[in-house]
């Protein structure tokens, strides 16, 4: 005969949430279980209940900057197709996957030609950097350039400079895919020099 899930009181489930915990309400007669037929103790039970949480609340916040960086939720590092007939230099990917050059403030460019992945492997370095609480803003060059120059007729131009000046990571897909007019160039050449002037970032 099974032993029955232990259930959680109305009373604890009340102080649970004041203490911002209710998310655990749903995983705690689970835990409760494992804790008794482990012989777990006070404390390891606690260390599990609580690294569950720590757990959660992490991949919540790495969820909000992943959005906020408009980040396609489909292109993680953990998605890449290892099979795929396409060839680049491992080391390489190994010391951008460790974000380095976020820190040394150096520039990556990754190029190829149409339909390898250099979207989708930009990507997964800006879920990567979201993961490791660095802020992360990626965008399109075409619709940056739309952006900015529509920002220079509400006067608010300056503002969204100092946005992608101030951000950590800086991804822009799709660079220079068209030509660029003297406008685009100004943005762009603004953009590197304050970054490069700024704090350490990429």
């Amino acid at each position: 005969m099974s032993t029955p899930t232990p259930t959680v009181s109305p009373e604890l489930k009340v102080l649970m949430r004041r203490l911002k915990l209710g998310q655990l309400i749903n995983t705690l007669p689970e835990r409760l279980a494992l804790a008794r037929n482990h012989d777990l103790t006070h404390t390891e039970f606690l260390e599990q209940l609580f690294s569950d949480e720590v757990t959660r609340r992490d991949a919540a916040s790495t969820g909000l900057r992943a959005r906020a960086a408009h980040l396609d939720p489909s292109m993680v590092l953990e998605a890449w197709d290892e099979t795929a007939k396409i060839s680049y230099d491992r080391a390489i990917w190994a010391e951008l996957v460790s974000l380095r050059f976020v820190e040394q403030a150096r520039n990556g460019f990754i190029l190829g030609p149409v339909g390898v992945g250099k979207t989708f492997l930009a990507t997964a370095l800006g879920h990567i950097a979201c993961r490791r609480r660095i802020s992360v803003h990626f965008e399109r060059a075409d619709r940056l350039h739309k952006r900015l120059k529509a920002a220079r007729l509400d006067a608010s131009y300056d503002q969204e400079m100092r946005k992608l000046i101030g951000v950590d990571l800086l991804i822009i897909d799709d660079f220079a895919l068209q030509p660029q007019d003297a406008t685009d160039t100004a943005d762009v050449y603004e953009l590197v020099v304050e970054r490069h002037h700024a704090r350490p970032r990429c």
